[in-house]
């Protein structure tokens, strides 16, 4: 058995694959082996790229959250040495007095 090396985006034509059991409803099974055939796609090459693509979407999502709070977590002070000066309700008038204008 050769295993090749691969760039962790690069196609898997080269790495070792395993056999996986997979259980599908029979009508999905059915739909999913027309919508391979209509693509001339293979099932696999199919699941292959749906689960890359939900674990790369996965993957970008955490990053934007780790960002998100990292930011946060470094916000500017913007002159209020980190006390809120102002309620909820204050914020509420304010918001609804421009939305009348």
């Amino acid at each position: 058995m050769r295993i090749f090396p691969t760039c962790s985006r690069g196609t898997l034509e080269n790495v070792k694959t395993q056999n996986v059991t997979l259980s599908l409803p029979e009508p999905l099974l059915r739909r999913f082996r027309v919508y391979a055939a209509k693509r001339n796609q293979s099932m696999t090459a199919l699941m292959t790229e749906a689960i890359r693509k939900m674990i790369d979407e996965d993957g970008s999502r955490e990053a934007r959250h780790r960002r998100v709070v990292e930011r946060m977590r470094n916000a500017p002070d913007w002159g209020t040495h980190g006390k809120i000066a102002w309620t909820r309700d204050e914020i509420w008038e304010r918001t609804n007095w421009e939305r009348k204008k």
